[in-house]
């Protein structure tokens, strides 16, 4: 059984390729949801099962530092991992986005390295296809 991981980008092409990145790994995921804003994350959070998210900051609609006020103040999914993957970067920006609960921060674009060393820190020993 591998992961369900919810990739949040306004962007479809970014989408697909972290789909890809993860190809590149041997991860195992069950499926990949996928949501073009905070808003639609969300609502996708709360009727599916989800391992592990991995946020863009600047979407229309919710971007990623409402949708981590709004995970935060539910409980029912408020423990939810999040990863953010961002061309932004600055320190400030960065350790406000720690601050309000992120997991791990991963510059665009990513390589399957560091995708799996930050799977590795945020959920411990991973599943591996054999």
């Amino acid at each position: 059984m591998g992961y369900n991981v919810l990739i949040v980008d306004d962007s479809s092409v970014v989408r697909k390729v972290l789909i890809k990145t993860f190809g590149m790994t041997d991860i195992e995921v069950n499926t990949f949801h996928q949501a073009s804003n905070g808003k639609e994350a969300l609502e996708l959070l709360k009727s599916n099962w989800v391992d592990l998210v991995f946020l863009d900051i600047n979407m229309p609609v919710m971007n990623g530092m409402e949708f981590m006020k709004q995970l935060k103040s539910d409980p029912q999914i408020a423990d939810t991992p999040v990863v953010v993957v961002s061309t932004e970067g600055s320190k400030e920006r960065i350790d406000e986005l720690y601050a309000s609960g992120i997991k791990a921060f991963l510059r665009k674009p990513t390589t399957p390295e560091s995708l799996v060393d930050t799977i590795v820190k945020v959920l411990g020993e991973i599943k591996h296809e054999r």
